[in-house]
């Protein structure tokens, strides 16, 4: 709970020297939420609270989200500070990648992880994933893309015609405006990355070759990229928490993790177990200063049984009733 926390973060202070805020994007199993633009106003409250200081420290747990909004969050924090540096302390993936890119020093505990920054498409024109729900759509990979015609070139295919063909057959099972968006995404990504690296390291070699590896060297959006490897292989500033560092660390990853229930898959139909009808109210994320408060995001809602009319009788389905879900502030 808060009042726990708020007693970590003074100490993650103490120790950092530094303002602390706190972000987390829950990635609980059939219930998770991405870093996104609503989150950029309660940022500004809680920095508006802080007020312009030395030193802000980042604690972020997400597994990413909108590029932009990670672009936005990180310089909206750099104009409150004259240092910002990121503290993870487990998953800090994708978009939360990038905002890490942005700081010029990043805290990595034995466990936590970052990630490639090459996105994937979201969209209504997105291809109709497979399943009952005719509105699900499959997320468009910018490097599977990419991969798509590397694959082909290392199979000799060289030639223009040859090549427009290709891209005439990918448009049959891609919508052209989607392919377009992959193509603006790997541009912007890299120049993204580059600005927020650049501001930090003046070798430029050195930033092209840490973009080459996040962007497509690392073969998969799914790679994790431990502590070391982000010191040793790609020279990032990775500091390492000591003993009594890391157990409050730890400690403050316990904590949210237990408030979003982040081990615990969503399940409804154990919810409503066997009553017609249930009333829910989940944290789904956090934002968080000992300034400004604790500021959630939440869903609240009501699960309930119907039948639903089949060509041979009826089937039971679950409803729900979503009556709530944003960002709010907990005074």
């Amino acid at each position: 709970m808060y009042e726990q926390r708020k007693d970590l973060y003074k100490k993650i202070e103490r120790f950092t020297k530094s303002k602390v805020l706190c972000f987390v994007t829950g990635d609980r199993q059939n219930l998770p939420i991405q870093i996104a633009q609503d989150a950029v106003d309660h940022f500004v409250q809680h920095l508006d609270t802080i007020g312009v200081t030395e030193k802000i420290s980042l604690v972020i747990y997400s597994r990413g989200g909108d590029l932009l909004a990670g672009w936005n969050i990180v310089n909206l924090v750099r104009q409150f500070c004259d240092e910002l540096n990121v503290i993870i302390p487990m998953k800090a993936h994708s978009t939360a990648t990038l905002i890490a890119l942005g700081a010029s020093s990043i805290m990595m505990t034995k466990q936590a992880t970052l990630g490639p920054i090459d996105p994937s498409i979201n969209g209504p024109l997105n291809p109709a994933a497979p399943g009952p729900n005719p509105l699900a759509r499959v997320p468009v990979s910018v490097e599977s893309v990419t991969g798509y015609f590397d694959f082909a070139k290392s199979l000799g295919v060289t030639t223009e015609n040859q090549m427009a063909q290709l891209v005439v057959n990918l448009s049959h099972q891609i919508n052209p405006l989607v392919l377009g968006n992959v193509y603006r995404s790997r541009t912007q990504i890299r120049m993204l990355g580059k600005r927020l690296l650049s501001s930090h390291i003046k070798d430029g070699s050195k930033v092209d070759r840490i973009l080459d590896f996040l962007c497509s060297d690392s073969g998969s959006h799914d790679y994790t990229i431990n502590r070391r490897e982000a010191a040793n292989e790609l020279g990032l500033k990775i500091k390492k928490p000591n003993e009594a560092q890391y157990k409050i660390l730890k400690a403050l990853h316990d904590d949210y993790a237990s408030e979003l229930e982040l081990l615990n898959p969503y399940d409804p139909n154990l919810l409503l177990g066997q009553n017609p009808e249930f009333d829910y109210s989940f944290t789904r994320g956090l934002l968080e200063s000992v300034e400004g408060g604790s500021t959630k995001f939440s869903s609240r809602g009501r699960l309930r049984r119907i039948a639903v009319p089949t060509p041979t009788g009826q089937q039971e389905a679950t409803e729900d009733r979503r009556s709530f879900e944003a960002w709010h502030h907990e005074p």
